[in-house]
């Protein structure tokens, strides 16, 4: 109706718009989807090899999943892009706004693995000032090859390939932090969410962690 009453005073066949004042209905935001931590945990030990192909995937994974990154972040990093003593990356993402981001020990060990073989995916053994370099037009790995590359990787674990996606492994990033104490102004700098709002869709995560604080905190928790 508000859109009809528009177009009518758009095109002047009336001189007022009556749906002004009527609130447009909000609808709900759609939870995120995730994986739960054993089914990252398969994914993980289904990236176990000394292949080529095996160690730069167990990279790709082991940082997406420390990180956080926008899979175009993290398939555009630039190299080097950690030294041995870093314990922070730093990522350029949207707007070209720079933030750091803790990098475990897991993702820095995986990291330094894929190293010793990344010269094999130079293209014509040419140098590369990308991290995970490629013969494709941009120069490095495409977030569409990734994506593919993850989905075989989840049909290795026995994971239904539908349910992962580098966007996927994001938000199980953040919804796992949360579910193991983090809070959610450190996740949104994490994130690089510019909005605390665009955070908050992962508080969903929290519902059984409150319900445990108040179970065992509450005064009352023990009263008969």
């Amino acid at each position: 109706m508000k859109q009809f009453f528009s177009y009518l005073l758009g095109d002047e066949f009336r001189t007022d718009d009556p749906s002004l004042n009527i609130d447009s209905p909000r609808t709900g935001r759609r939870l995120p989807k995730y994986l739960s931590e054993e089914e990252v945990d398969a994914l993980l030990a289904a990236t176990q090899g000394k292949e080529p192909e095996k160690r730069r995937l167990a990279s790709l994974l082991q940082l997406l999943y420390a990180t956080g990154l926008r899979v175009s972040e993290l398939v555009s990093l630039p190299y080097p892009v950690l030294r041995d003593e870093d314990r922070f990356l730093i990522v350029r993402g949207k707007g070209n706004k720079e933030r750091l981001v803790p990098v475990n020990k897991a993702a820095k060990e995986a990291l330094k693995r894929y190293l010793v073989v990344r010269d094999q995916f130079c293209p014509d053994k040419k140098h590369s000032k990308w991290l995970y370099p490629s013969r494709g037009d941009q120069g490095y790995l495409t977030r569409q090859r990734f994506g593919q590359m993850l989905k075989q990787l989840a049909a290795e674990a026995q994971i239904d390939p539908r349910k992962v996606s580098p966007h996927v492994m994001r938000h199980a990033f953040a919804s796992h932090l949360l579910a193991h104490g983090a809070d959610l102004r450190s996740l949104q700098k994490m994130l690089g969410h510019s909005d605390i709002s665009t955070t908050q869709i992962y508080t969903h995560v929290l519902q059984q962690r409150l319900i445990d604080i108040v179970t065992t905190h509450h005064p009352l928790a023990e009263a008969k």
